[in-house]
Parts: C-alpha cells; structure tokens; sequence
C-alpha cells in the first residue's frame, strides 16, 4: 500500500481526550447499528471538499449534461441549501474560513496562494498560510477523540503549515499545491509533484483520494472519525478517462445553442453551456469518488452514525482558462464577486434530525460549518474562534431562519479569471458589490433577479447607501485591509482585458 507521512495521537493523549464532549445518538436521532452501538458513540463526519465546482455542475442543482447519480442520491437524504456561498471567490481564503470559522479577511489570507496581479491598484500583501495560532475544527474533535484524516487539496500552506500542524492525524496529498501535475500516476513526489507516492500505472488521482480515505474508514470503523476528503477534482488541469469523455464527446452533439437572456448588456466572457466533455467525465469520477464513499460507511453499518457534508471552496471556471464550464443562471464564476462566483452547491446529511429530501434556501457560508461541527458532535461552542460563524443546526432541524443579518465578502486582488477588487454585502434579497478600481456600486436583488442582470444603485440609493455603510463597518471591525492606487498602472483599469474595458461589465 502507498505510503505518504502521518502524524497520529498517541493512544495516551487518545484515552484522556474520549470522554471529553461526549455526544448520545438518541439526541441526533441517528439509529443504532447491528455493528456496535453505544448510547454514547458520537458521530462520524465524512466532508466532501470540491475545487472550482460550480453551483449548477450536479444534477440536484439543474445541470442536465453532466450525471451524478450518486450525488443526488445523497441530496434525496439530505438537505440541499440553495443559497450557500464561499467566503471568498477563489480557493485558500475560503479553505481557511471552513478551517477557522473567520472571514478570510479577518485572518489576512483574501487570495490563493501565492497569487499575485496588479493593475490601477496594488493589492495588499496577504498571508501565504493559514496561521497555526487557529484552532481548526479538525483540532477540536482529535482533541474530543476523533480520529482525523485528511485527503487532498490543502492548499494552505507548505511546511511547517501542512495538515497534521493542523489537527489531522492522517495527511494524503495534502501541501502547499494548488493543483496536481496531472490526473493519472505518476503525480506524486517528482518535482512539482504532490505530496503522495505513485500509484500504478493509469491510475486516477480522484480515484486513488478516495480508496485513500475508504482504507482509513475501514480500519478507524470503531472509533469516531472525521475524513476531509478534499479533491483536486474538478480544477485544472483539465484530465478524464477517455471512456467517460468519449460518452459526453457524444452527448455533447445533442445539445441546443445557450440562452442569451442570461447575457447582461455586453457580457461576452461566460460560458453559457455545459458541453464540455472532460470536464463533465472529471465531474462524473467525483460523483463515482461520493458513491464509493456512501457504499463503504452502508457496507460498515456507519451510514446511520456519520453526517455528510458536501461543499466546493468557489464558484465553477466560466470566464478563462477554457471557461470549462458554465454557471447559468448565475453571472461570471470563479474569481468574481458575481453569485457565479460564490455561490455554492452545498449538501448536508444528518441521519434521524434532517428531513430527506428537504430543501433551505436561507443563505449560509462557509464559516459556518465550524460551529455546525461542534454542535452535532456535543461540543461547546468556540465563539472566539468561528467568531464568523453562525451554527446551522437550526435550519438543519427544519427551522427557517438564523440570527444574523448580513454576509461578506472582501476581495482586494486581480484574479487569473478577470475579476477585480471588490466587496460584496448580501443582506436578505439584496446583494450589493463595490467595484475598488472605480468606486462605482451595483445593487440586485437576488429574488428577483439571480442573473444579476438588473443594476438597481439608482433605483434604490438609500438602499444601497445603507448596505455600503455597513460593508464599509464590516471591513473596520475585521481589519479588512484594501488595495492602493498603482503609479506604475498601465492605461485602462484592469490590465488582463482589452485597454478601456471596465471588468465589471463582463461575466
């Protein structure tokens, strides 16, 4: 069997940590199985973390070319949240704020690791790791008795700021990379290669990620475990199974032109059809990667013991690098401040509390997972570490409504997909986004209008007046530090589209 490096508790620190939050299965309503059941067993968690997957790349959230069975199988279990957005339009600050429960902002990582664009305005510098002075969720159940194991993308900094720094006993493929050299083996350990060990010939590293994490269920089945199962998939570069891409090579020939209504005035970047072939098959190896994963914890008698989380870090990559696939009929995608951008597909199953097949369109974030976690698992809160936070344990037992009012985002970069420095307020049906570059604003209302077609600043200016003030407050509190004027600038605003193009006209 591959090796790569793990870190584990000691059976000592194991012992003194088992009694500490323990959580009955008769207050999360999960069933007691044949296997081994206790009154006092706290529940696994299984989290499904998806790179660059857009909110409408599963069949549950509308996609009608790519095929996920398996996925929607477990939404048909689970709830599914309509409205559930990254904390950040690109990958590391949103990977640190399900880590941390803080806005990116907060903890001074608002861009990937380790990007870096300037244009009319210098970005300011920003952390290249998340700081081990966090006390991740991870950390909180190894400290509570669970066994910890990370498989994938971590992204958040090389050493000394790996995984198993970070709470996880067991680390697979997880270092400072942001993509893998490639899909199939070898990937592992040549320069510039992940941190894993090949595998034979041909292998698929979607695959390899998720045998990874089915051996560590297998042999952690009778102690409470967390797997963070954290896939490359569906980013870049863009790699399949040739048998998978030949079927959706076919499909692909049967589809209608795109809607243009989706197009606001002078929108010509987005992609606006799903009709991409080895994008689709990457897509259908993760949903192959969740019915493994569902198969092993059925075959193990822990599907009834283990709450599934099922999120991806930003928006689908709709506007460069191939555009491979398309948001519609959400605007632009990955790197922009637009819903296509942030919002998420997000499941979450909770045998015996959440209703099957139920549906939340109440806006949550990626913060928020945090102090979900704790709280189905029994254990206190940490307010002054998921200060950002807000548990979803009430929406996940039917209620409607949570106690907060407003979502952020702070953006204060250039990214690789044509987006600009911006903030963003979403406050019940309304979103407004302030564009750095010319201080100018637009106001939608999301209701109404999800494509984000129908600018309303004018419309309604005390409205807008009102949400930029408290977004302005926001950035205060948390210390959100913002671009400055570049003398170097060439003319135009953003030197990554055509000279006098105003990024914020496109999608």
């Amino acid at each position: 069997m591959p090796q790569s490096s793990s870190v584990r508790l000691s059976r000592r620190d194991f012992l003194r940590s088992v009694g500490v939050g323990l959580f009955a299965a008769a207050v999360t309503g999960c069933q007691p199985s044949s296997r081994m059941q206790s009154p006092q067993r706290k529940p696994n968690f299984v989290f499904f973390l998806i790179d660059d997957m857009g909110w409408r790349d599963l069949g549950c959230f509308g996609s009608s070319f790519y095929e996920t069975p398996n996925i929607d199988r477990l939404a048909k279990q689970a709830m599914r949240f309509t409205d559930a957005y990254a904390a950040c339009p690109v990958c590391s600050p949103t990977r640190a704020s399900i880590m941390s429960g803080k806005y990116p902002a907060r903890i001074g990582l608002t861009n990937f690791i380790a990007g870096r664009k300037n244009g009319k305005l210098l970005p300011p510098d920003y952390l290249l790791y998340m700081p081990l002075e966090e006390t991740t969720f991870a950390e909180v159940l190894q400290g509570a008795g669970y066994t910890t194991g990370f498989f994938g993308k971590w992204h958040l900094g090389d050493a000394p700021y790996l995984p198993e720094k970070q709470g996880f006993g067991t680390n697979i493929a997880g270092d400072g990379h942001g993509a893998p050299p490639g899909y199939f083996s070898p990937y592992g350990k040549q320069p510039g290669g992940l941190n894993l060990s090949p595998g034979p010939e041909g292998e698929y590293l979607t695959d390899r990620l998720t045998d990874e994490a089915r051996r560590f269920i297998n042999l952690n089945r009778d102690k409470p475990f967390l797997v963070y199962l954290s896939h490359y998939a569906v980013h870049l570069p863009l790699q399949a199974k040739k048998d998978i891409t030949e079927k959706y090579l076919a499909k692909a020939k049967t589809l209608p032109p795109g809607d243009p209504r989706f197009l606001p005035e002078g929108d010509t970047m987005a992609r606006q059809v799903q009709d991409h072939a080895v994008y689709a098959a990457m897509v259908e190896s993760v949903d192959a990667s969740v019915g493994k994963i569902m198969s092993t914890l059925e075959d193990l008698q822990l599907a009834d013991d283990t709450v599934v989380i099922f999120m991806s870090d930003n928006g689908g990559l709709s506007t460069a690098e191939g555009s491979p696939t398309a948001n519609v009929p959400l605007r632009a995608g990955k790197g922009w401040l637009y819903e296509g951008g942030i919002r998420e597909p997000m499941i979450v199953r909770w045998p015996g509390v959440t209703r099957p097949d139920s549906v939340c369109s109440t806006p949550v974030i990626s913060t928020d997972f945090y102090p979900t976690i704790l709280e189905i698992a029994g254990l206190p809160p940490m307010p002054e570490q998921h200060i950002d936070g807000v548990s979803l344990v009430p929406l996940l037992k039917g209620g409607k409504r949570l106690k907060r009012d407003n979502l952020f985002w702070h953006y204060p970069h250039y990214s690789n997909q044509g987006g600009g420095p911006g903030g963003a307020i979403r406050s019940g049906d309304y979103k407004l986004i302030e564009f750095f570059e010319d201080d100018h604003i637009e106001l939608y209302n999301l209701k109404r209008d999800i494509s984000e077609i129908k600018n309303l600043a004018q419309e309604l200016p005390d409205k807008a007046a009102q949400l930029r003030k408290r977004l302005g407050a926001w950035r205060a509190e948390v210390g959100a530090k913002m671009p400055t004027p570049n003398p170097d600038a060439p003319s135009g605003l953003n030197p990554q589209l055509p000279k006098g193009e105003r990024p914020h006209v496109f999608g």
